[in-house]
This record gives C-alpha cells, sequence and structure tokens, in this order.
C-alpha cells in the first residue's frame, strides 16, 4: 500500500524525468535526427521499465494510474520531439542542405517512433492519443505509413473512434485519396460536428465544390450545428469557384450563429469577397475586424492586387508598420503582383528594394513578378539582364513571362532564347512550343516551324483550352472560345451579332455628329 501512494505521490516527477531524458539529448547534423529520437526514447524506457515492473503487483493493482502517466508521457515527448527535430532540421538544411537532404527524417518521424515503441511494449492507448499520431501522417509521413497505421488501428478497434476516424480522414485528404477519405466517413456510427467539418475540408481543399455544399447541407439537416472551421471551409469552396451570391448566404448564416468574430472565418471572408470581384464587402469584413493578424493584411492586400488596386496595396503595406505587424514577404507579393498589373514600375523597385533592407530573402515569385513587369513596360532587355543576375535558377514561370513579353513587343530573338530555356524546364509544355513557332516564322526559319511542329506531333502535345464562366442568378456557367455545347450556343451568338450591329450604329451616328459640330 506505502508503494502505491508513493508512486501516485511522485508520478508527475517520474515524468519530468521522463522528459528530462529525451530532451537532453542534442545532434549536430541532419543526419542524426532519427539517432535523436532513438537514443532519447531508449533511455526514457529504460526509466519506465524500472519505474514500472511487469511483474509488479503494485502495476496490477493500479493500471489506470500507470496508463495516464505513461499517456501523459507520450503527449509531453511528441511535443518536444517534434518541436526540438523541427528546430534543429531547420539549422542544418540551412547549413548542409545538398549533402544532407536525402538523410534527413521527418520531424514527425519521432511521432511514429514513439507509437511503434509503445506499441511493442503492450501500452494501449487511448483513442486521443491515437489521433495525435495520426495527424502528423500526410504531411510529414508518407501515405504507406499512414495506411500501415490505419490497420492497426482496425485491429486495435480505434478506426471507428470520432477521433481516430476524423483524423483518418484529413490523412487521406491531404494524400489526395478523397474516396477513400469519404468510405471512412460514411462507415462512422457516430458523426459529430468534427467529423463532418474534416470531411468538409477535404472536399473544400480539392476544389469539389458541389460535394463540398452538398456535404454542409447534409450536416445542417442532420441537426449539427456548424463550428467556425465548417464556415471557413465552406467559404473556400465558394472562393476557388466564385460563388459571391453563396458566399453572402454563408456569411449570414455564420453571423447568425456568433462566428463573426472569429479571426479565420474573418480571412476567408475577406478572400471570398475579394475574389468574387466585391472588394467593397471585403474591405467593410476588414475595417469591422476588433483583431487583425498577419493573414487579415495579406488577404486584403491579395484582394485590391486581385482587382486591380495597385495604390490601395501600397497604402495597406505602408499601414502595416503603423498597426505594428510586420510585413513578410507574402506582403510584398501581394503589392509586386498587383504593381506588375499597372505597370507601376518604380513602386515595384521601391518594394523589392524594401524586401532586401529588411532582410527577406526574395523567392522565386518575387524574382517573377518584377521579370513580368519589365516585360509588360517593354524592358525586354533589362528582364533578360535581371534574370541572369538572379542568385537562383529561374523556374519556367519566369522564362515563361519574358516569353510572352517578347511576342508582344516583337522581340523575336530574345523570345526564342526564352522559349528554348523553358522546354528544357518543361518539354512536354504544348503552349510553349506552338508560341516558339511562331516566333520562329516570324523570322522566316521554316524548318526550325516544321522541327517544332513535328516534335509536337511526335509527343502527341495538344494545347489545353482556357475556360471562363460566369454567375447569373444562383448558376455558374464556363465556357470556351467557339464553345458549341452551351444548348444557348444560338442565341448567345445572336446576341452577340445583335451588340456589334449596335456598336456598328454608335460608331457612325459619333461619326457624323463629329462632322456636323466641325461644320
Amino acid at each position: 500500500m506505502f508503494d502505491r501512494v508513493l508512486f501516485i505521490s511522485n508520478r508527475h516527477v517520474y515524468r519530468r524525468l521522463l522528459l528530462g531524458i529525451f530532451a537532453r539529448k542534442q545532434f549536430s547534423s541532419a543526419s542524426k535526427v532519427g539517432d535523436f529520437a532513438r537514443e532519447g526514447l531508449d533511455e526514457a524506457f529504460k526509466v519506465l521499465d524500472i519505474m514500472i515492473s511487469k511483474t509488479s503487483e503494485t502495476v496490477r493493482d493500479d493500471g489506470n494510474c500507470h496508463r495516464r502517466l505513461i499517456q501523459g508521457c507520450m503527449q509531453d515527448l511528441l511535443e518536444i520531439g517534434q518541436q526540438k527535430c523541427s528546430a534543429d532540421v531547420n539549422k542544418s538544411m540551412l547549413s548542409n542542405f545538398e549533402s544532407d537532404f536525402d538523410r534527413i527524417s521527418h520531424p514527425g518521424m519521432s511521432n511514429s517512433l514513439l507509437f511503434l515503441e509503445l506499441h511493442k511494449r503492450g501500452v494501449r492507448m487511448d483513442d486521443s492519443s491515437v489521433s495525435c499520431i495520426v495527424s502528423s501522417c500526410g504531411n510529414e509521413l508518407p501515405l504507406d505509413f499512414g495506411i500501415q497505421l490505419h490497420s492497426l488501428l482496425i485491429k486495435l478497434r480505434f478506426d471507428m473512434s470520432v477521433h481516430t476516424a476524423s483524423s483518418l480522414i484529413s490523412l487521406y485528404s491531404k494524400c489526395g485519396q478523397l474516396l477513400d477519405a469519404y468510405r471512412i466517413f460514411d462507415q462512422m456510427p457516430v458523426k459529430n460536428a468534427i467529423a463532418w467539418t474534416a470531411i468538409i475540408a477535404s472536399y473544400a481543399q480539392h476544389c469539389e465544390t458541389e460535394i463540398c455544399l452538398s456535404l454542409f447541407i447534409l450536416m445542417r439537416q442532420s441537426m449539427l450545428k456548424p463550428n467556425d472551421f465548417t464556415f471557413a471551409s465552406v467559404l473556400s469552396a465558394c472562393t476557388s469557384t466564385a460563388l459571391l451570391g453563396l458566399g453572402r448566404s454563408i456569411h449570414c448564416l455564420e453571423m447568425r450563429t456568433g462566428f463573426d468574430t472569429c479571426l479565420h472565418v474573418g480571412n476567408a471572408l475577406i478572400s471570398m469577397y475579394s475574389k468574387c470581384g466585391s472588394i467593397e464587402e471585403a474591405r467593410c469584413v476588414f475595417e469591422k475586424m476588433l483583431h487583425k493578424d498577419l493573414i487579415s493584411w495579406n488577404s486584403m492586400i491579395f484582394g485590391c492586387a486581385h482587382n486591380g488596386l495597385a495604390e490601395q496595396a501600397v497604402h495597406l503595406l505602408k499601414c502595416m508598420d503603423g498597426e505594428n505587424v510586420k510585413p513578410d514577404g507574402i506582403s510584398f507579393l501581394g503589392v509586386l503582383s498587383s504593381c506588375r498589373h499597372t505597370g507601376l514600375v518604380e513602386i515595384s523597385r521601391w518594394c523589392f528594394n524594401s524586401i532586401l533592407k529588411r532582410g527577406i530573402e526574395p523567392e522565386l515569385d518575387h524574382y517573377a513578378c518584377i521579370v513580368d513587369l519589365l516585360g509588360r513596360a517593354g524592358s525586354i532587355e533589362e528582364a533578360l539582364e535581371f534574370i541572369k543576375n538572379m542568385p537562383m535558377p529561374p523556374n519556367a514561370v519566369i522564362w515563361g513571362s519574358l516569353l510572352s513579353s517578347c511576342r508582344v513587343h516583337g522581340n523575336v530573338q530574345i523570345g526564342i532564347q526564352a522559349a528554348e530555356h523553358r522546354l528544357v524546364l518543361e518539354p512536354d509544355c504544348a503552349a510553349t512550343h506552338v508560341q516558339l513557332a511562331k516566333l520562329y516564322a516570324g523570322i522566316g526559319c521554316w524548318n526550325q516551324v516544321a522541327r517544332v511542329r513535328k516534335l509536337m506531333k511526335d509527343r502527341g502535345l495538344k494545347t489545353i483550352p482556357g475556360y471562363s464562366w460566369i454567375e447569373i442568378g444562383n448558376a455558374v456557367y464556363r465556357f470556351k472560345a467557339e464553345d458549341g455545347s452551351n444548348s444557348k450556343f444560338n442565341e448567345i451568338l445572336n446576341v452577340l451579332d445583335c451588340l456589334g450591329e449596335h456598336m456598328k450604329f454608335l460608331k457612325t451616328s459619333m461619326y457624323n455628329w463629329t462632322l456636323s459640330t466641325k461644320e
């Protein structure tokens, strides 16, 4: 009895001892991440074996206390291991990226090692602990490990638990396996708001808008109340397909349920309204937010950029300093993106120099904006020189921007050079082949034109047509150039013909009015 009381009173001390052993382990390079996790776990479990003997009567009498101790240690070890591994891996990647990359263990690998070790020792965990392990898969661990873990959960009869099943839904969604994710959801005997949100978010992230909205309707019909994350997921689905009317309805619903003050819901509303073309409603949401984080400011900046309001985007960037919000690379990217569509070359130069002064490392997207801006402004040679001075190899997007600018401004030589470079990076891009053939035809190199055309034919390359869409009433219509699949195609042509005749009439009337005023 005394041993039992002593163990219960000191179990927090033992827990700290386990954590201390695990946290003391250090490693100097990324190649030792796995060794760190393994050595730390080995020493921690040695203490656990000493503390809890398998033959002890105390363990059999007080198994619940031991189980709570082990689960508490596991949760804390997961947090310490993941934070420490992530920090040291980042440092090591910066110092010796190329040589150590293939040997770097994933930050979540310590989680899997801990889970497997506990399972091997016969320690039974609850569903919340297992769902924590499952959540580390998908982004950090390969799908194969997640499938094996799922099989083990079925064996342990944890797969139908609400927490574990929701984590499995997210796991398969992150790996692009939406059918498997829905199969798990459909087989759940009990579904709560977390499970519904997980499956709705899965389809929203993959732009399956109709299924996402159908699931949201079914959730409301099941008498379950959506939470703030549910609304954020549905709003992202409306954003991807520009469903402004539906987005407004969702906004009204979340105001009625009291989630309009949630920060991430407000950020989702800003993105939805701005990308659907209603920048004033986006600004109204932004100004009414009680608290704004970096994502709020970036969403508003990109909203202005999306609607061609470059000066307002620059104004927001300058206001961030006054609100004690430090801009990051995404903030400057939004401003650069807005400037390139409006031809604000000097403001873009100031913005790019500000990135360097603040110590932010420009990424390929920042360089792509500058190249596109210079190209649109007709400074083709300066854009090419800018590419040559980049500290990193240009990607296909940068060469494609330069190629498009050369086509507009008729710079054939640099255009051919840009097209050849892009084809090295994307040899199966049919659009680049077509543009290269046109450039060669522009200077009379018909042999090269034939060579490019033959290459396209041999590889079976065909250009993919671009689509546009418009929302009329409660429906969204998608169409492309010379699209005869629309049932009202003939009516559309008749309207276009009427508009053409009306424009000709207005032009003639304006010409006659100009002549009469001169007389």
